[in-house]
């Protein structure tokens, strides 16, 4: 009875961690979008709080408005789509090998791909090393160099280090090759841990602007976070004019909160969707080494 009721205490506990843990996380997106949904004035006098105060929409009018939000937006979803397929193309492709314990010198890859996790060249020598390979201030700069991440490539070896030998040997005994097993067996296998790496990935790329910071100097190649980091930064770039052809300095504010929210609400969307898969792929990844 009594270890009972130190169990039932000990969920309640766990239970209050995890709500003050949402709230933590949940209570500053609420303050911006209350603050992106506020009047200028009410935000000149700091009164806005969990609730917006004289709803105004003129900073989400000139946000769809000015030509370089929603240009960056279509920019950075485009990035997010095609590195995170490219991602999970070469962690698949870097993986799977290394589940073979016949494949030669297993080991020595094992222990050369791990050490990049801990010793890297640094920024400067990355930096020349595109200069030479003529991939600067071009799109594909934003890919290529972080296409894949080792830690995420473990989970996956891990998932698939998992799955039972006999069905591979099996597909060798009817004729089929590693393409095919990986291809036919291994993947369709693999969903879990494959949406689970798809979502860090694509969370990864969306929120990125460091590498658009040192390679990239075409403005029209910039992600949707490095505009935000100008935005902060320097308000200089965008025109604060109402609609009556004057100039709101509590606009600024406001505008910063409407960009904030424009640049985070799409990746949120995207969580519902590979919910179910997130727990289970998180989890058996990461079983054994």
């Amino acid at each position: 009875m009594i270890t009972s009721k130190r169990s039932k205490a000990g969920d309640w506990i766990i239970v209050l961690v995890c709500v003050i843990v949402m709230l933590v996380c949940l209570l500053p997106i609420v303050n911006i979008a209350a603050r992106s949904l506020s009047s200028t004035e009410a935000l000149i006098r700091n009164e806005v709080g969990l609730w917006p105060k004289g709803l105004n929409i003129e900073a989400y009018r000139h946000v769809l408005e000015d030509g370089k939000f929603t240009r960056a937006l279509w920019w950075t979803a485009l990035l997010t789509v095609a590195g995170t397929a490219l991602s999970l193309v070469m962690t698949a492709m870097c993986a799977y090998p290394l589940t073979y314990d016949k494949l030669k010198g297993r080991r020595f890859f094992n222990v050369l791909i791990i050490f990049t996790m801990y010793f890297n060249a640094g920024i400067i020598p990355t930096y020349l090393l595109l200069k030479d390979l003529s991939m600067l201030n071009r799109p594909v700069v934003l890919i290529l160099p972080y296409c894949l991440s080792v830690f995420y490539m473990i989970i996956m070896r891990s998932f698939l280090s998992e799955l039972p030998v006999s069905m591979r040997e099996s597909a060798e005994i009817d004729g089929a090759g590693p393409i095919r097993i990986l291809v036919s067996i291994y993947l369709p296998l693999s969903a879990p841990v494959i949406a689970t790496l798809a979502l860090f990935y694509a969370v990864g790329r969306w929120n990125g602007f460091s590498d658009a910071l040192m390679f990239m100097n075409k403005r029209e190649f910039y992600p949707i976070q490095l505009l935000l980091y100008n935005l902060i930064t320097s308000m200089s770039n965008i025109d604060i004019v109402t609609a009556e052809g004057g100039t709101n300095p509590g606009l600024t504010e406001s505008l910063k909160a409407a960009a904030f929210m424009f640049a985070t609400v799409p990746i949120l969307l995207v969580y519902p969707w590979l919910q179910k898969y997130f727990i289970a792929g998180a989890t058996l990844g990461a079983i054994k080494e």
